[in-house]
């Protein structure tokens, strides 16, 4: 078809394209509690999310009455819209006529690359919202986790579960996002490899990454590399010791070098080696308080003990879906409108991600463009445990 002045006869284009590109790079999406809506919003805005718990199993009781079970309190998080983003697919007559019958086919993919454009954007915000705001760190900086086992994601799995996250045993409701390092590791392990182990053919036939331990196994090229906070010579300063539970932890004595403590570094006390803690707010000078994630310390550290900064490293991610919240809208547009002459808002079937695709007219010339506002918030940062690689 030649490219029409109305959207409505581009849909069968704009659902190709979402298809091709739907499930690229976006394992933290499919994992997070998604609020899409096509209403319009404006960048800064605030909405609500409600966050449904976790379905709770019951054991069935024959009887003459109907029981008065399943109520469950729905919570929610306020968060703010903090990208606006568009992309532009502009065509000439000439190089529509140019195209010839090829028009059709460049349309779709260039829909396609807008939507894999601002996908991305979105998954690489989900997973840092998640990493600097989490719980607690497992595995070794700079060393890929499922070297030689699955002993990694049982040790997220235990974390989530000593944290109180929902889900337990549901890999739909508990999600362990990594990078394709992690993920090839993975696909070279024998007891996923081998069917009579795996009890599956898909993982040896296909690549596909089962569920592991409860949790659903998701690869994404966004997950982030960090780089940690270059502060030395940090110690705890609290006369009566940071207690159990206790999240704002005040420190004197250290060295800033420029970056101090940042958000998503991860921190040791000398006294509690075995626990990994990340910090979800930092600090940028020699002395003050820095936010680590619920829920807090877990073994008191006395006054004076020494807090090393832990090496750079691969942010993998394991969550709860109730951990992380997603909102998208469209664009906000004046009451008034533009000089859009068609406008329509769809959602991918598959993420629910709702992008608002318009059409304006020029001197002979047209261009498409496809936009969407969306927010991120971590909800429970106890939920939420990072994955060292």
């Amino acid at each position: 078809m030649a490219i029409a002045n109305t959207i409505t006869n581009l849909v069968p284009t704009i659902f190709r394209a979402m298809h091709t590109v739907s499930r690229e790079n976006v394992g933290a999406i499919m994992g997070v509690t998604l609020d899409a809506q096509a209403a319009a919003a404006a960048v800064g805005q605030t909405v609500r999310t409600p966050i449904a718990p976790a379905a709770e199993l019951e054991d069935v009781t024959p009887s003459m009455a109907i029981p008065e079970t399943g109520g469950q309190t729905i919570s929610h998080v306020d968060m703010t819209l903090t990208r606006s983003k568009a992309v532009s697919i502009p065509i000439s007559g000439e190089e529509e006529l140019g195209l010839g019958t090829m028009a059709d086919v460049v349309m779709e993919q260039r829909i396609a690359q807008a939507i894999r454009a601002l996908t991305n954007l979105m998954e690489s915000d989900v997973l840092t919202e998640a990493y600097t705001n989490a719980s607690r760190a497992y595995g070794t900086a700079g060393t890929a986790p499922f070297g030689s086992s699955l002993a990694d994601a049982a040790a997220i799995r235990r974390i989530l579960d000593d944290n109180g996250a929902p889900g337990k045993n549901d890999p739909a409701y508990r999600s362990l996002i990594i990078d394709s390092e992690a993920g090839f590791n993975l696909r070279k392990l024998t007891n996923l490899m081998t069917v009579d182990a795996n009890g599956s053919d898909q993982t040896l036939r296909n690549g596909i990454l089962l569920p592991v331990v409860g949790l659903g196994i998701r690869e994404s090229a966004q997950v982030v590399e960090h780089t940690k906070g270059a502060g030395t010579g940090y110690d705890v300063n609290n006369a009566s010791g940071e207690i159990v539970g206790q999240t704002t932890i005040t420190l004197d004595g250290g060295t800033v070098n420029s970056t101090g403590i940042k958000a998503g570094d991860v921190v040791t006390f000398a006294t509690d080696s075995n626990n990994k803690y990340m910090v979800n707010t930092g600090l940028t000078s020699t002395t003050g308080d820095i936010v680590i994630g619920n829920p807090g310390i877990r073994v008191t550290v006395p006054d004076t003990t020494e807090m090393t900064i832990g090496d750079s490293y691969t942010a993998n991610v394991g969550f709860s879906r109730n951990a992380i919240a997603l909102a998208t809208r469209s664009v906000a547009i004046p009451r008034q409108g533009d000089l859009a002459v068609d406008r329509m808002t769809v959602n991918d079937p598959v993420t629910g991600i709702a992008y608002t695709f318009a059409l304006y007219l020029g001197n002979k010339a047209i261009k498409f463009e496809v936009s969407a506002v969306w927010g991120v918030q971590t909800v429970q940062s106890e939920h939420v445990v990072v994955l060292l690689g």
